[in-house]
């Protein structure tokens, strides 16, 4: 099930659309860090509707295949904003003291979910797209089955997600580590990071509960939330003895914005990796 290359210009048709609007055309809008205070009500408002209008655009441009690859484009344009926001070290650097960081920390609890309003947003403009194109033959792509064990295997999923995905950033985003803390590491790191972590939780998701990339990409707005909540109970230690380059554990060096934008890409992928490999136990090992 090797991708074709009409399948590949499809994705960065879709890719390029999300790039345009969302990480050149709206990037004058971001300050440093890419922050929801920094951006202000007018322009997050701008942001959702260009986001709607991407996913829009991207289901067109990869037609007929737009349900599965016009949801590419909102978080391919984010990772623009995520690799050229800074990084949490340097976002911390500008606020040093205790009570600063403590009221950072309650900002980028609740920023992630701004971020995948976005994304959200982007996947509103697919649905639209999807009403008002003729071919009707994906217009539902349910797994799971229905009735009560439905809603407890969102919330398994959901939790399998952040546990995962938190444990497995944790291992592959490494940097210099002293005694209990570990460096900034590099954008690079955090991009892969967070690829492979919720490519990871996406599979499982697909391969053992049968549910989409939709709820590992709401998870990773979960895991910020929960990380930065446990932050917040070593940071009277970090200010005290270590500089702010310094964190006590890899997933709260990654910024709201990087942890959505590649975690709903690297669920995508998990997700088609899972479809992928049930193919391949049926029909190439046999």
């Amino acid at each position: 099930m090797e991708l074709s290359w009409p399948m590949k210009l499809r994705i960065a048709a879709a890719a390029t659309v999300g790039v345009l609007l969302i990480g050149v055309l709206a990037w004058p809008m971001a300050e440093p860090f890419g922050r929801v205070r920094a951006m202000g009500f007018s322009n997050a408002v701008i942001l959702v509707v260009l986001a709607f209008v991407a996913g829009l655009i991207g289901y067109f441009v990869s037609w007929p295949f737009g349900r599965e690859i016009g949801i590419l484009a909102v978080p391919s344009g984010l990772t623009i904003w995520a690799v050229r926001s800074g990084s949490m070290a340097g976002l911390i650097q500008l606020n040093p003291t205790v009570d600063q960081r403590m009221a950072l920390v309650t900002t980028l609890k609740w920023e992630p979910f701004f971020w995948l309003a976005i994304v959200a947003a982007g996947f509103a403009g697919v649905l639209l797209a999807m009403k008002l194109s003729p071919n009707k033959h994906m217009a539902n792509q349910e797994e799971s089955k229905s009735g009560p064990y439905k809603y407890l295997n969102v919330i398994i999923a959901l939790v399998c997600s952040v546990v995962i995905a938190q444990f497995s950033i944790r291992i592959i985003a490494q940097d210099v580590r002293l005694a209990s803390v570990i460096g900034q590491p590099a954008i690079g790191q955090i991009v892969f990071a967070v690829l492979i972590s919720f490519g990871c939780a996406a599979f499982v998701v697909k391969k053992f509960l049968n549910l989409s990339y939709i709820w590992p990409s709401i998870a990773s707005a979960f895991v910020t939330a929960v990380m930065a909540a446990i932050y917040a109970r070593d940071i009277p230690y970090l200010v005290r003895n270590w500089p702010p380059a310094f964190f006590s554990n890899s997933v709260i060096s990654v910024l709201p914005v990087q942890m959505v934008a590649f975690g709903t890409l690297g669920s995508v992928a998990g997700y088609w990796m899972a479809i992928r490999y049930d193919y391949w136990r049926k029909h190439e090992i046999k």
